[in-house]
């Protein structure tokens, strides 16, 4: 007697040029004979060349934080940097704030970009974007150099913090629901290595030819940017699934859950690279005597980010294993004990301690980071079950939850990402009255327990109708 056999469905290559490219008609990843067939390996290609292209933007988009180290007494002596110490520091927080606050502002855009032109089209367009902050760097950046044009130059790299939100909205559409968090969580954490990698080649950079020489930094880059560009081009694809969504945005704003997520998504992401960006400052400024020397400083930025990155696809397993706000909410709880442990050392001027403690707070933001994007699909899940439980026709239901989570998924990058903006400032406003952290410190940890208590009363709270 023959067996079943799984039946090959491949999925249906459009020749049709709607922006050029490839596009794929027919995308049923809940499908198990789809997936198993064709749809997993064509997956997962989308999502290594996503997580290349978004790594790079990370990298690009963290830039400042690495070139700030490079910006010493040459740059205060040619006048680029004036007043007292304080002052200084103020404005070079600056330099990093900016890129993250416009990051922030074209992550929407960046989203409703993949629901337009395609998720393969505007990744060769976001890598290619990256040329810009690149190459204008490369051309300003020498002592005397005005400090607006440094302002000016800083913001264009926020063009790279809009990777994230086309890129995660791309690979969304790409995978069934019960591997969602494995999959965001690996485009996220992979992205997010971007951070302590170009660190680590400002370390490298220091340590062989000086402070003098921030320009092979960017020179390195430029390959692999063109390299992404390239990639995407050559080997992802267009999703039909995740376009025509024109009014998903309009409709995910009147949407509660879409406000609650972004506000969380505050608390994991906007901590993570709002620390990012900060916390060579932070050593150099509050350990004056311990890290007067960049290489000092740089020698130790990379580590934090590095885990908050690796760890980030373990949020996501775990959240997929236990549930999303479970994970989150401890998540939560143990960010403002590690906010308290950097409190404590910044009064005690214990540096082991407060490495310590920082490193927690990236170790924990990067966990926080995986478990409440898979919250954000999990979320519309929910919604369209029930709607298909009250009768509501099943793949239409299936569609609404996927457009909902992609616009969702765009706002929430949006908003945390301001988060970062927030979290430098704090620190700038800090410095600048009290000479620490301290106070910025105490900001933190009362904000990690609000998010506490939201996470439990909207989606643990006994009697809730949305449990993720």
């Amino acid at each position: 007697m023959a067996t079943d056999a799984p039946t090959r469905i491949p999925p249906t290559t459009s020749t049709r040029s709607r922006f050029g490219g490839r596009w794929i008609d027919d995308w049923r990843p809940e499908d198990p004979q789809f997936w198993a067939a064709t749809g997993k390996r064509v997956a997962r290609r989308n999502l290594w060349f996503s997580v290349f292209s978004e790594h790079i933007g990370f990298s690009i988009w963290s830039l400042w934080s690495v070139m700030v180290l490079f910006l010493g007494e040459p740059y205060v002596l040619a006048g680029t940097f004036t007043g007292e110490p304080a002052e200084i520091a103020a404005q070079k927080f600056l330099l990093t704030t900016l890129p993250t606050a416009l990051g922030a502002f074209v992550r929407l855009p960046y989203t409703f970009a993949v629901a337009v032109f395609g998720g393969r089209n505007w990744t060769i367009v976001s890598a290619s974007l990256l040329l810009v902050p690149t190459i204008a760097t490369a051309l300003v950046l020498e002592p005397g150099v005005p400090y607006p044009t440094l302002l000016a130059v800083a913001c264009l790299a926020g063009v790279g913090g809009g990777n994230f939100a086309s890129s995660m909205t791309n690979i969304n559409a790409f995978y069934p629901e019960r591997e969602k968090g494995w999959a965001l969580g690996l485009n996220a954490g992979g992205g997010n290595l971007g951070v302590p990698v170009i660190q680590l080649v400002g370390l490298l950079v220091l340590a062989t030819a000086g402070a003098g020489h921030p320009r092979i930094v960017l020179f390195v880059y430029i390959p692999f940017i063109v390299l992404a560009a390239v990639g995407a081009a050559l080997l992802m694809d267009n999703l039909t699934a995740a376009t025509n969504q024109p009014r998903a945005l309009r409709e995910a704003t009147r949407e509660r859950h879409t406000w609650i997520m972004s506000f969380l998504y505050i608390g994991t992401f906007g901590s993570f690279i709002g620390f990012s960006f900060a916390f060579g400052q932070v050593l150099t400024n509050q350990f004056t005597d311990s890290f007067a020397t960049p290489l000092a400083a740089a020698s130790l930025t990379w580590l934090g980010p590095l885990l908050g990155s690796l760890i980030r696809p373990v949020g996501g397993r775990l959240a997929d294993r236990f549930g999303g706000a479970s994970i989150t909410m401890w998540n939560f709880v143990g960010m403002a004990v590690g906010a308290l442990v950097v409190f404590l050392a910044s009064q005690a001027e214990s540096l082991p301690l407060f490495v310590v403690g920082f490193v927690l707070l990236f170790v924990l933001s990067g966990l926080g980071n995986g478990s409440t994007y898979k919250m954000i699909p999990a979320v519309f899940r929910v919604q369209a079950r029930d709607r298909i439980a009250a009768g509501a026709d099943a793949p239409t239901a299936d569609r609404h939850a996927l457009r909902m989570s992609g616009a969702l998924i765009g706002i929430a990058g949006a908003v945390g990402a301001f988060g970062g903006v927030l979290v430098n400032l704090a620190f700038r406003q800090s410095f600048l009255t009290t000479g620490t952290g301290d106070s910025a410190y105490l900001v933190f940890i009362a904000f990690y327990l609000v998010c506490v208590a939201v996470t439990w009363a909207v989606y643990l709270r006994p009697g809730t109708t949305v449990r993720v």
